[in-house]
């Protein structure tokens, strides 16, 4: 008996199709990539965590936020680093003021460093860092949780959830 070669299906065909087309997209995923390692603001970024940690590793956990606050304040002038403590961000809604932000610090016109002492970083801090950053031209955000456990921080990007 003759073996009789079938017709693919429908759903076959497309997905050949489809595996056809990966080779081509590969070079536009490559760049995609690319461009998403490129670290926002690398240098300082990496200078901000290290004055963070070597904060930590003054003091250690435990304490107070604004004690942090003032700390990481020292540190800053310490290493020439232009910052804004406590800076006021007003939130209006149609023309009218509706509440404000205190940014705990604004870095260079650069990076937001939004500091915290609780036993872990929460969903609610980053949605307030995320929340900064949108009444913000900035990209960046640093949020930095001063735990019993250590020093834990996560760099935040506008549009991230």
């Amino acid at each position: 008996m003759a073996a009789v070669a079938e017709e693919p299906e429908a759903g076959e065909a497309a997905e050949e199709a489809a595996r056809a087309e990966i080779p081509n997209q590969i070079p536009n995923i490559n760049r995609e990539l690319s461009r998403m390692a490129q670290l926002i603001e690398k240098e300082l970024s990496y200078k901000l965590v290290g004055l963070l940690f070597a904060v930590y590793n003054t003091l250690g956990g435990g304490y107070q936020e604004k004690y942090y606050q003032k700390a990481i304040a020292k540190e800053f002038e310490r290493n020439g680093i232009k910052f804004q403590e406590q800076l006021i961000v007003p939130l209006d809604f149609k023309g009218s003021s509706i509440g404000r932000y205190f940014l705990d610090f604004l870095v260079e016109r650069k990076i937001i460093v939004e500091i915290k002492s609780a036993s872990k970083i929460y969903m609610r801090d980053v949605k307030q860092i995320l929340s900064y950053l949108k009444r913000s031209d900035l990209e960046l955000g640093i949020l930095a949780n001063f735990s019993r456990n250590g020093l834990e921080f996560r760099r935040v990007l506008k549009g991230s959830q």
